[in-house]
């Protein structure tokens, strides 16, 4: 098994770079109608999941801990302008769910903003929320936040499963790109972002525990650090998950000195911001990948027979 340390140094140094480009999370209030308002609320929804999964884990040491605290604070305030962006981005497009998703996590953190909640409550009465068109994957993640906000899930979770690509586990070595991130995304879903194991069903989890350590060895060796971070987080989702020493030695090791993770190959170079977008998700997919599996790692040495 994967040094633990090695791991949690990980989702350290990424917490770390994450809060020294906190700038980089910012919105675009007068983007090109042809690109949205919306479009750049992604990357603060994202932090927001991995901040929460890093506190309910529990296995951040002080400094992690601090600039998760910080980090979330930051964007909240500074970004989001106490929530009132959301309410700005609902007024812009009434029936996009993208407010809701971003604001569900902080609400979870004990963040507070009642015209957003409205309107989520609102919507889920409409039937053009649920008809609203989007990849089976991103259907399963709409009713998975319905239910942990409290509202009935339109369509039900199993429904929405039943469409994905993961549930129907067709050929593994048809996975690529697109697919694969829909196969780790089906399974965040399901576990509620690894809160959750015994959300997936066994036969899906028998399925991934015997192709994982394939599809984790292809972006290995093709160097897509996004991705396989994305694998990693899968792994530890699992019942018995691997913590897959090559993976995860080669993982740390394609981090840069200041935290940052590239998302395929080496670190790009030029303009800040255009860095930031391009590393930004990777980065945050080393924090949650190392958090999930320091949690694991500590569980299986808790149950370890003494010799």
């Amino acid at each position: 098994m994967t040094d633990t340390r090695l791991i949690h140094t990980v989702g350290v140094h990424a917490l770390e770079w994450l809060w020294s480009h906190r700038d980089g999370f910012r919105l675009e209030p007068d983007a090109d109608p042809e690109v949205g308002l919306l479009e750049r609320f992604k990357p603060v929804g994202e932090l927001a999941l991995v901040c929460e999964v890093l506190f309910r884990e529990g296995v951040a040491g002080a400094r992690q801990a601090q600039l998760a605290r910080q980090l979330i604070d930051h964007v909240w305030r500074e970004t989001l302008d106490g929530g009132r962006m959301l309410v700005r981005g609902q007024r812009t497009e009434p029936l996009s769910p993208i407010p809701f998703e971003v604001y569900l996590p902080f609400r979870e953190l004990g963040y507070d903003q009642p015209e957003v909640e409205r309107a989520a409550r609102l919507n889920h009465r409409l039937d053009s929320w649920s008809a609203f068109e989007g990849t089976p994957t991103r259907r399963l993640g709409l009713s998975a936040f319905q239910r942990r906000f409290g509202l009935t899930p339109r369509p039900p979770e199993a429904d929405a499963l039943a469409r994905t690509w993961l549930a129907r586990t067709p050929e593994p070595w048809t996975v690529e790109g697109h697919i694969a991130y829909a196969v780790t995304h089906t399974v965040f879903h399901l576990t509620d972002w690894g809160e959750n194991p015994d959300g997936l069903p066994p036969h899906l989890a028998d399925y991934l525990a015997l192709w994982l350590p394939v599809w984790i060895d292809d972006w290995l060796d093709l160097q897509r650090w996004d991705l396989l971070g994305e694998l990693l987080v899968v792994d530890a989702c699992l019942p018995r998950p691997t913590l897959d020493e090559r993976a995860w030695t080669a993982f740390a090791a394609a981090q840069q000195a200041d935290g940052a993770m590239p998302a395929v190959h080496a670190m790009p170079e030029g303009d800040p911001g255009e860095v930031f977008d391009i590393v930004y998700h990777s980065t945050l997919v080393a924090a949650f990948a190392s958090v999930l599996a320091s949690s694991r790692a500590l569980t299986e040495l808790a149950h370890a027979t003494p010799s």
